[in-house]
């Protein structure tokens, strides 16, 4: 078994405008610095194989922080970039409503509201493809892996059993720099990760998970 530890990358200055980014590579705020060091003395006690990371800046910056203090080298997977949502690059929510009022009333119900880009299907897939392959090189290791809000919710998703558009109903996207576990056991993702290889506060994040998918499905916020 593969203990994953998934990081969503600090504040990056069109988080902090509220825009959509997916694959436009923006830096990462002052905070957002803050945070990835928050997230490094956050994992000083534990012990990491190795460290990777989506290409895109500000994940790879927050990566590169952590793995600083691990004396580690960031390992970049181009494959666990955020969901390339096309035309909406750039956007906030209003500018979105009023340029596709059909799309976002699509997004909203918990599908792609671009028409062009990538759907979230096709991000998990390689998202996931991304993150067996990751275990594969570190069996029975423990991984840090920095990525993007969709990305980790696809993860998550995955590893819940769950289709990433239902998931998307029940869970928002992780706050900046939180982290969470995922493990796999024989090419399988799954959240029922040994406790010995989680603290307290990752194996309540669990707890929280599990629960919230046995809720029914609500429209996307």
């Amino acid at each position: 078994m593969t203990t994953i530890l998934l990081a969503r990358h600090g504040e990056s200055d069109w988080n902090h405008a509220k825009r959509w980014q997916g694959f436009a590579d923006r830096p990462l705020t002052e905070l957002g610095r803050e945070q990835a060091l928050a997230l490094a003395d956050r994992l000083r006690d534990t012990d990491l194989d190795a460290v990777y990371s989506s290409d895109l800046q500000r994940a790879r910056e927050t990566a590169e922080i952590v793995a600083r203090s691990k004396d580690l080298h960031v390992e970049v997977v181009s494959d666990l970039r955020e969901v390339d949502v096309g035309s909406w690059s750039g956007l906030t929510r209003a500018e979105a409503e009023a340029r596709f009022p059909d799309g976002y009333a699509r997004w909203l119900q918990g599908g792609e509201g671009w028409d062009d880009g990538e759907t979230y299907a096709e991000m998990s897939r390689r998202v996931v493809g991304a993150i067996l392959r990751i275990a594969d090189q570190h069996d029975n290791g423990r991984v840090l892996v920095v990525a993007h809000g969709g990305s980790i919710r696809a993860v998550h998703a995955a590893a819940l059993g769950l289709e990433v558009h239902a998931y998307r109903r029940i869970q928002r996207v992780e706050p900046n720099a939180t982290l969470s576990a995922v493990c796999v056991e024989k090419g399988r993702l799954t959240e029922l990760c040994p406790t010995a290889e989680l603290d307290d506060f990752l194996i309540a994040e669990l707890e929280r998970r599990r629960e919230a998918a046995a809720q029914p499905p609500t429209p996307a916020a």
